[in-house]
C-alpha cells in the first residue's frame, strides 16, 4: 500500500518561506503534506511536475464573495488565478448581522461600494439568518473549490445595534459601542476572523450615502479593537483615506496597539501630487519596530478600471443621450450607439452633470487610459495612452474612445489605470512591494463585477513582477511568499501557506514560463442573469485544496474540498 494519496513529482519548489526555490517530491496523505523531499516512492496519484514550480496555494485576503458563498460553490474568478483561501467581509460591508428591515440598505450599500447590481443580490442572497454566526453556519454549511474565512462586516454592525442613526452615520453612544462590542465578541466565539471597516469617501452605497462607517469615531473602533485583545484573537482590517496630503498612520497604530492583534490596510500611490507613501512606509517600519503587527496590502498593478459599452462605466455614462439607451439589450445599444447623429450628440453632451459624482470625472482622465488589448497589457507607456493615440491621429480622445467602444460584437474596452501609475509606469509600486510589511492582495474577488477584474492579481504578479518585467523583477520567492506565508500568518492561518511537512496540502502546480492572462470577458452567469467580468489564465497545471485537485489546467474538477475557517 502506497505511503502517499498523491505524489507531485520532480517540481522546482517555492516554498511560500521567501527562500531559494529546491528541487523536491511533494507526498501527500489525509489532506497533509507529509513529505518534501527528493525521490519520494510512488503514490497512489502522481502530477509530474517537471519543468513547473510548486507554490502553496495563494492565501488572499481581501475578497468580497460574501452574496456568491451563499448561492454558488465554486468562488471565480480566484479559483482560476491559484487562489485557495478567501477572505470575505472587507471594508466593513457584507450581510450580517441583519435584520429583515435592513436588508434593503445592505445591499444598496454593498451595491455601491462593490458594484454588485441590485437584482443579483436580492434574486441570490437567501437570507435564511439574522445575527453572523448563523450566517457563519450557512457558509459552514456548504462545500467550495477553497476555503472561506469571514470578518465582521463594521457598517453592517453598526446599523443592526444602531438602525437608522448608524447609517446616518450619528455618533454611537456607550451603549451602541458596548453592544457592538458584545456582538463581535459572539463572532469571535463563533469563529469570525476579525472586523472589517471603512472610513474613505470613496464608498458610498448605490443610493450615493456615504458607508455608515466614515465618521466613526476613534473611540468607537479602540473599543472593538480591544475585544479582540480580550479574546486574544482576530484581525482589524481598515480602510482610508492615505492618499490625502495629511494622511498619517496614527490613528491605525493606536488601534494596533489597544488590540494587540495584526492589523491591514490598504496601500498605494496617486498618479499625480506629492507622494505619501515614502512617509507611510516610514510610519509603517516604526510601527512594526515598536512591537505592533501592521501590514499594507498593495495590488500589484494599477488601481484601475474596465470600461466599455456592455460594462458598468465608459466616459459617456452620465451623458442624457448615452443614458436614455442604457436600458437597450447590449445589441441594440451598439447599433444606436453607432448612429452618427447619436455619436455627434453623446461628444457634444456635458460629461458630468453633478459636481459630487467623482466617477463620473475619473472616467475621462485619457492620459492614463489604454486599450486593453489580448492578452492584457497592464504597463503602457503614455504615449499609448487613449489621449497620446488621439493627439497622434489629429482627434479629440473622447472621439477615439467612442469609436474603439463601438467596435465588434460586444465593443471595445478600455482600461483605466486611476492610481498606482505615477509618471506612467508601476515604478512606484515596485518600490512599496519591496517593503518587508507590505503584502499582495486587493483583488476583491467577488467585486466590481462590471468595472474591474483584479482577482488576476496573483497571476499578474507572478508573470509581471518576477518573469516578464524588464527592470525591477523581483525575485519569485519573494512574489510568492507575500501571496502565501505572509497573508497566511497576517490572518492567523499558521497551517498553511508552506510547502511543508505537517501543513495542509493546499497547492499549486504552475507552468511558470507559460503563464498566460487572458482579456476579461463578460459572462451572465449570476443571478437575475446578473453580468460580470471573468479573467481566465493559462499555466495553472493543477490546484489543490486539502490534497484534492479543484482545477486542473485550468478546468474546474468538480472538486469541492473547501470549508469555513473558524479561527
Amino acid at each position: 500500500m502506497s505511503a502517499f494519496d498523491l505524489v507531485i513529482r520532480n517540481g522546482l519548489v517555492v516554498d511560500g518561506s521567501g527562500s531559494e526555490p529546491f528541487h523536491a517530491d511533494v507526498g501527500i496523505r489525509d489532506g497533509l503534506i507529509v513529505a518534501v523531499e527528493p525521490g519520494l516512492d510512488a503514490g497512489r496519484e502522481e502530477i509530474d511536475a517537471t519543468g513547473k514550480i510548486v507554490t502553496p496555494g495563494f492565501v488572499d485576503i481581501h475578497t468580497h464573495y460574501d452574496g456568491q458563498v451563499t448561492w454558488e460553490q465554486r468562488l471565480v474568478p480566484s479559483s482560476y488565478h491559484g487562489v485557495t483561501t478567501a477572505v470575505i467581509g472587507n471594508c466593513g460591508v457584507g450581510f450580517a448581522p441583519c435584520r429583515e428591515s435592513e436588508r434593503d440598505q445592505l445591499v444598496r450599500l454593498m451595491e455601491g461600494v462593490e458594484d454588485i447590481p441590485y437584482p443579483v443580490l436580492t434574486e441570490g442572497l437567501p437570507w435564511t439568518w439574522t445575527t453572523f454566526p448563523e450566517y457563519l453556519d450557512l457558509i459552514a454549511s456548504r462545500d467550495y473549490d477553497m476555503d472561506i474565512a469571514a470578518y465582521m462586516p463594521h457598517a453592517a454592525l453598526r446599523i443592526y445595534v444602531m438602525g437608522q442613526r448608524g447609517a446616518d452615520r450619528e455618533p454611537a453612544s456607550a451603549d451602541d459601542i458596548a453592544e457592538m462590542c458584545r456582538l463581535l465578541g459572539e463572532a469571535l466565539d463563533a469563529g469570525v476572523l476579525g472586523i472589517a471597516t471603512s472610513r474613505t469617501i470613496f464608498h458610498r452605497s448605490s443610493d450615493g450615502k456615504s458607508i455608515p462607517t466614515l465618521n466613526a469615531h476613534d473611540e468607537e473602533l479602540l473599543a472593538l479593537a480591544r475585544v479582540l485583545r480580550e479574546k486574544g484573537k482576530g484581525v482589524f482590517q481598515i480602510v482610508e483615506d492615505l492618499h490625502l496630503p495629511t494622511a498619517s498612520l496614527g490613528s491605525m497604530r493606536a488601534i494596533a496597539r489597544a488590540a494587540g492583534r495584526p492589523l491591514t490596510f490598504p496601500i498605494g500611490c496617486g498618479n499625480s501630487g506629492p507622494a505619501a507613501w515614502p512617509r507611510l512606509l516610514e510610519e509603517l517600519s516604526q510601527a512594526n519596530a515598536e512591537g505592533l503587527t501592521m501590514r499594507g496590502q498593495l495590488m500589484p498593478r494599477g488601481i484601475g478600471m474596465i470600461l466599455g459599452f456592455e460594462l458598468t462605466l465608459n466616459p459617456f455614462y452620465t451623458t442624457p443621450t448615452y443614458r436614455s439607451l442604457v436600458h437597450l439589450p447590449l445589441a441594440e445599444r451598439l447599433q444606436e450607439l453607432r448612429k452618427p447623429e447619436i455619436r455627434a450628440a453623446i461628444l457634444a453632451e456635458e460629461v458630468d452633470p453633478d459636481p459630487a459624482l467623482v466617477l463620473g470625472r475619473m472616467v475621462r482622465e485619457f492620459e492614463t487610459m489604454f486599450l486593453l488589448g489580448d492578452p492584457p497589457d497592464y504597463e503602457q507607456p503614455p504615449e499609448r495612452s487613449i489621449a497620446s493615440l488621439a493627439r497622434a491621429r489629429g482627434i479629440t480622445p473622447e472621439e477615439l474612445a467612442y469609436d474603439v467602444m463601438s467596435e465588434g460584437e460586444t465593443g471595445g474596452k478600455l482600461y483605466l489605470a486611476m492610481a498606482n501609475y505615477a509618471d506612467g509606469s508601476l515604478e512606484s509600486v515596485g518600490k512599496i512591494l519591496d517593503h518587508p510589511d507590505v503584502v499582495l492582495g486587493l483583488g476583491d474577488g467577488g467585486a466590481h463585477v462590471g468595472t474591474i477584474c483584479d482577482a488576476s492579481y496573483s497571476t499578474f504578479a507572478l508573470m509581471h513582477w518576477a518573469r516578464d518585467r524588464a527592470s525591477g523583477r523581483k525575485p519569485l520567492e519573494d512574489i510568492v511568499h507575500r501571496m502565501t506565508q505572509a497573508t497566511a500568518n497576517l490572518a492567523g492561518l499558521n497551517d498553511r501557506g508552506l510547502v511543508a511537512p505537517g501543513l495542509r496540502a493546499d497547492l499549486n502546480v504552475i507552468d511558470f514560463e507559460g503563464l498566460k492572462l487572458h482579456e476579461p470577458k463578460v459572462c451572465y452567469d449570476l443571478p437575475a442573469g446578473g453580468r460580470r467580468l471573468v479573467q481566465r489564465s493559462e499555466g495553472y497545471v493543477a490546484t489543490l485544496v486539502r490534497g484534492e485537485v479543484v482545477c486542473r489546467a485550468g478546468d474546474p474538477t468538480g472538486a469541492l474540498p473547501g470549508r469555513l475557517i473558524r479561527t
